[in-house]
């Protein structure tokens, strides 16, 4: 096969390629796409050089193009799987009252919240202002290219829409989910003497799924309270890395 051949067979993928280190260069907030684009890229080439070695050696190209298929097959059940997941627990239970609700964080630039994280403050608003006995306790810490922690973030913000900060306490160490959950139960224990076995968490819709799992490993079983993602091409985003998000956490831990 002539180097202008290969070139133009496996012209799909090196455009797939472009197309995901673009991205990845110019379009930070959807980084995660170009790992997408960069998978299937990978995919495809590897089915065509399995077809292609096929054709060489027969015996050896049929088998190896059989466990491609099976395990194609596999990922794409495990990922309709997690969707659907996701997808179900995205709804939440909104209205349920709670005595504590864990907002979970997200990015702050400089001192400014993301977008993601300003949908998760007016969600916590909103939910606050309609069950004016719930206690909040904001949670994230303070990131490299931060310059205040998420959880300070959160609190400047919600008192400026006038919530009461008596209300909200901030939990300002945690680095990940787990650690969210986790060191706000001890807040609420060090504060109280209690550590509660219910609350609320509030997080954008496509994260509840695993932030349940994760508060049920610490023995909490909550109500999940969604900020909705007002961005399509960001909800699209996020919710893809969500997938693979569980998927990690079902083969992890």
């Amino acid at each position: 096969m002539g180097i202008r051949k290969i070139l133009y067979r496996y012209l799909p993928v090196l455009i797939a390629l472009l197309m995901g280190l673009l991205i990845a260069l110019f379009l930070p907030s959807y980084r995660f796409l170009a790992v997408v684009l960069a998978l299937l890229a990978g995919a495809y080439g590897l089915h065509l050089a399995l077809r292609d070695l096929r054709k060489h050696n027969r015996k050896a190209g049929n088998c190896l193009l059989a466990v491609f298929y099976i395990l194609l097959i596999a990922g794409l059940t495990l990922c309709t799987w997690a969707s659907i997941l996701i997808g179900t627990a995205a709804k939440g239970d909104p209205q349920t009252p709670c005595g504590y609700i864990i907002v979970l964080g997200a990015g702050v630039n400089g001192t400014r919240p993301s977008q993601s994280l300003q949908w998760r403050i007016d969600a916590a608003y909103d939910y606050l202002t309609a069950h004016p006995e719930t206690q909040c306790i904001v949670s994230g810490g303070k990131g490299s290219n931060e310059n205040i922690s998420e959880a300070q973030c959160m609190y400047d913000h919600l008192t400026a829409k006038g919530i009461d900060g008596s209300r909200i306490w901030l939990e300002e160490n945690s680095t990940s989910t787990r650690e969210n959950i986790r060191f706000s139960l001890d807040l609420v224990q060090e504060k109280t003497g209690i550590r509660p076995k219910t609350a609320g968490i509030l997080s954008s819709e496509y994260h509840l799924y695993r932030a349940g799992l994760l508060a049920k490993q610490e023995g909490l079983y909550v109500a999940g309270i969604p900020a909705k993602t007002k961005r399509p091409s960001l909800f699209v985003t996020y919710f893809i890395r969500e997938i693979f998000a569980v998927m990690y956490y079902t083969v992890f831990g």
